[in-house]
């Protein structure tokens, strides 16, 4: 398998004409993929916000709901490098990172050499990463936070941009083993794919059962996902908007001082810096994608549920009592944007 270099970070564009036309892009990128998901589109803007804002996606959601198509379409529009590992009970470490192999030299000796593994790519598909032992999904934890893989003794880069989308499958529990919550809190998204409607389905009965099947073509390359990605980053955001973030975030904790009763009684642990950093980067990226330059409440809210639905836990006495989290996390959310107003 051959190693991909380093992409080299873009350069934001310094004209409004380069921003506008990767923006167009983008949004050309989105509507290709719908050409091959269909009744998909607040997914696949999901899907397209975690990926300009640098983040790794979960996707949620019952088989044949078109978890692993997506992921797949999303690579043939974006031109990014393609790997597709199965996650089950029986995979290693090595089988993701890649291992130190004996490699015959032309002088007859045999030297070792690290023969790099699929997590050397910029997309890769995790496929039902909740089958594998948590020891193999550990292997992702460094790539996943630091863009690197260390082996050998050697720490080495990802090219970039790096993704990891990863599927599971929330109906068959029996073997499977739930993910370390350090390696949920890597995750930017967690997007939850359920059935389409009678009439999407009866559209992807009609297309995809012909003679004739959907194509995706390229429209983004891994370079405007780069600019895109340095794009993001320089929105800006309020400080009373961002202080908003930072009060709500603390308002999740049921140790932090001042923590609601329904907080204190019903959650296990809230939302981590991470989980807050990640709340504002897709916030930003939601912001751009609309064409506005400044993040706005209504992108926390556009995003607020993906971004803590696998973060924000309830505990024992939550899950037994039926609390919506969805519920409970907006109501602090409107608390937190009223204390700043």
């Amino acid at each position: 398998m051959t190693v991909l270099s380093p992409t080299r970070p873009a350069p934001m564009p310094a004209d409004r004409d380069g921003l506008d036309a990767l923006l167009a892009a983008l949004r050309a990128a989105r509507t290709e993929i719908g050409h091959s998901v269909l009744g998909q589109e607040a997914i696949v803007e999901q899907l397209l916000i975690g990926l300009i804002a640098g983040g790794h996606v979960l996707l949620e959601g019952p088989p044949g709901a078109g978890k692993t198509l997506l992921v797949k379409t999303l690579a043939e529009v974006t031109g990014l490098s393609f790997s597709r590992v199965q996650f089950t009970p029986d995979l290693m470490p090595a089988d993701i990172t890649g291992s130190l192999v004996l490699t015959p030299e032309a002088d007859g000796r045999n030297v070792l050499k690290f023969q790099p593994g699929p997590i050397f790519t910029q997309l890769l598909l995790a496929d039902e990463i909740n089958r594998a032992t948590p020891r193999t999904q550990s292997a992702l934890l460094e790539a996943m936070q630091e863009r690197t893989v260390s082996a050998a003794g050697t720490s080495m880069p990802l090219p970039q941009p790096s993704c990891v989308l990863a599927t599971q499958n929330p109906i068959e529990m029996e073997g499977t083993y739930a993910l370390p919550e350090a390696q949920i809190d890597r995750f930017m998204f967690r997007i939850d794919v359920g059935y389409p409607s009678a009439e999407t389905l009866a559209a992807i009965l009609q297309a995809t059962t012909g003679a004739e099947q959907p194509v995706a073509r390229q429209v983004l390359t891994p370079e405007q996902i780069l600019a895109l990605q340095a794009s993001v980053r320089t929105v800006p955001i309020a400080e009373h908007v961002r202080r908003a973030v930072a009060l709500f975030a603390l308002a999740t904790q049921p140790s932090a001082p001042g923590a609601s009763a329904d907080v204190q009684r019903f959650i296990r642990f809230g939302l981590s810096p991470r989980g807050a950093q990640a709340l504002v980067l897709a916030a930003k990226a939601h912001a751009l994608l609309a064409g506005r330059f400044n993040v706005a409440f209504d992108d926390l809210r556009a995003v607020l549920l993906p971004a803590l639905r696998h973060r924000v836990q309830l505990n024992f006495e939550g899950s037994a009592e039926n609390v919506s989290l969805e519920a409970l996390v907006g109501k602090l959310f409107e608390q937190s944007v009223r204390a700043v107003a």
